[in-house]
């Protein structure tokens, strides 16, 4: 009884071990492929191949078809993705996870033992200051504890208690619908697909139960898996709903199709087909599994392949927007669900940040004009777009504290530059604003810049527009050169300041200006000053996340 109980333990740690080592592995590989991901994401298309692979590669690169799923439900929600795009990357995501049923499988091999020093390597590499030397040991130190678990795993199924156990448990669920749906419960439970498989194969390896039980229960996982993404589009947009309802569908009936056709052959030939498939891998029942698993994915997206788009149009005509909303989301590239993938995150918040910058470009011109054509047509928009502005600045600041948790050195430095970048557009957006506040008050006491001021105004004016241009080009193509000319432009326009200051003076005393005008002239020539500072501040931010020069408020 007493050994009954140490092997029920021994295996419960090596369920542990193995569920640990996974995440590790894939941690690690995230890290590593962070910038490669977000390089495939980037060429997402409309062609069905093209975002198979995408999925396919992304996957067997992070090791995770929950992962990919939920960076996709994340692209639906921020706009930047269609069903029919997030469809191919979730189904390419399903043949990627298959890699780790093969790499399971390696442990039916003798060689499998020395894999363990896998993990030793590991650990003395994550001594390493240099990040990737780091994040390859945190890698190998997963996989090194993946192998550790399943070899703590075999050690207990070669125990004839718990072996006999499982043998008992599967012949009385011996029905194929019944192990399906044993697959996807204990799938649902882990969230992962990859340790349910895992699980199998070591026990199909160790007679704990039978290779046609097996490949039902594998065949459960699949469908299991869709409880991520289901649980990512909780909350989400209409177009991640229907995407994740879509994959549950596909998977329960790409399973069923395969049951429909493994069951009657296995029950008709006596097991044929599983032993036939056996031989075909050298009687490797492990091996066999995992090629199982391939087989089916890739039979069974290729046949929906054609029939994606004609899905999407379905899902929408099916599953309606009750709320209908008329607005598109403030937020046009963050989601939480993309935290998962740092890189990735990083890329979409820079994206966030650009378009912030644009928000308050057209702000500031908006407000600039007010004050100079006592233009008011655009009031409500101006006003709209600086609570837009604020509420995109709280969200990006939010998104940037949780993705710091878990990022690079490099990336750290990044976020934080970001954080100052933020920072200056929020400002320039208030600038905006407070010209709409200037010249409200310029209307209500009739007042108005003569047409040379508004000249001299304008040529001070079209040098912010000049930095605007400068700053996009130092913040999305890193252009030192830009940065250069920026730099010299806002001194240009500390010139400029004085010299319209003495300008507007000397229409005083020529009576061509009334003195009333100073303050709001004043103001005006020094929140477009400022507004320069705020540029030349977010193009050194960007290039040098330490600050090259005094950051101006």
């Amino acid at each position: 009884m007493n050994e009954t109980v140490g092997y029920i333990i021994q295996l419960l740690v090596g369920i542990a071990l193995f569920i640990t080592g996974m995440s590790m592995m894939s941690s690690g590989l995230k890290k590593l492929s962070g910038r490669g991901v977000r390089r495939l994401f980037n060429k997402i298309k409309d062609n069905r191949f093209a975002g198979i692979g995408i999925g396919t590669a992304t996957t067997a690169l992070i090791q995770s078809s929950g992962a990919t799923s939920v960076m996709a439900i994340g692209f639906l929600n921020a706009g930047v993705m269609t069903i029919f795009q997030a469809l191919c990357i979730i189904l390419g995501g399903y043949i990627g996870t298959t890699v780790t049923g093969l790499l399971v499988s390696l442990s039916s091999f003798p060689f499998s033992t020395y894999l363990l020093l896998l993990a030793v390597i590991g650990v003395i590499l994550s001594f390493f200051k240099n990040e990737k030397v780091k994040n390859t040991g945190e890698l190998l130190t997963g996989l090194g504890i993946l192998f550790f678990g399943l070899e703590t795993m075999k050690g207990a199924f070669n125990s004839p208690d718990i072996s006999g156990a499982c043998q008992q448990l599967f012949a009385f669920i011996s029905n194929p619908l019944l192990l399906m749906l044993v697959g996807a419960v204990i799938t649902a439970i882990v969230q992962s697909s990859s340790a349910t498989t895992g699980i199998v194969i070591v026990m199909v390896g160790n007679g704990a139960i039978e290779l046609s039980s097996a490949f039902y229960v594998v065949l459960g996982a699949t469908i299991g898996t869709v409880i991520v993404t289901l649980i990512a589009a909780i909350g989400g947009s209409i177009n991640a709903k229907r995407t994740a309802w879509t994959c549950l569908v596909v998977r329960i009936a790409t399973a069923l199709m395969a049951l429909a056709i493994l069951w009657p052959v296995e029950a008709g030939t006596g097991g044929a087909l599983s032993l036939g498939l056996a031989n075909l891998f050298g009687n490797n029942l492990q091996i066999t599994v995992a090629m199982f698993l391939i087989f089916y994915n890739i039979i069974f997206i290729g046949i929906l392949l054609p029939f994606l788009k004609p899905i999407e149009k379905l899902s929408i005509a099916l599953i309606k927007d009750k709320k209908a909303e008329k607005q598109k989301s403030v937020l046009k590239y963050i989601d939480d669900r993309l935290l998962i993938t740092p890189s990735l995150a990083l890329g979409q918040a820079k994206n966030e940040i650009i378009s912030m910058l644009e928000l308050a470009r057209t702000n500031l011109k908006i407000g600039y004009e007010m004050m100079t054509l006592q233009n008011f047509d655009k009031k409500q928009e101006l006003i709209s777009r600086e609570d837009n502005i604020d509420y995109i600045n709280n969200a990006i600041t939010n998104f940037l504290i949780a993705l710091s948790h878990d990022v690079s050195m490099a990336e750290e430095k990044k976020i934080g530059s970001y954080f100052h970048i933020i920072n200056d557009i929020e400002r320039i957006g208030d600038h905006a604003y407070n010209f709409y506040e200037l010249a409200d008050k310029m209307y209500s006491n009739d007042l108005h810049f003569s047409d040379t001021a508004i000249l001299e105004l304008d040529e001070m004016y079209e040098k912010i527009e000049e930095m605007f241009d400068l700053t996009h080009e130092v913040f999305v193509y890193h252009d030192k050169e830009a940065l250069k000319r920026l730099h010299d432009v806002e001194t240009e326009t500390d010139i400029m300041k004085n010299k319209l200051g003495d300008s507007h003076y000397e229409r005083i005393s020529k009576n061509e200006c009334v003195i009333e005008l100073s303050p709001f002239y004043s103001s005006l020539v020094s929140e477009l000053e400022r507004t320069a500072d705020h540029l030349v501040n977010i193009g050194y931010a960007h290039i040098n996340p330490t600050g090259d020069v005094e950051e101006n408020a």
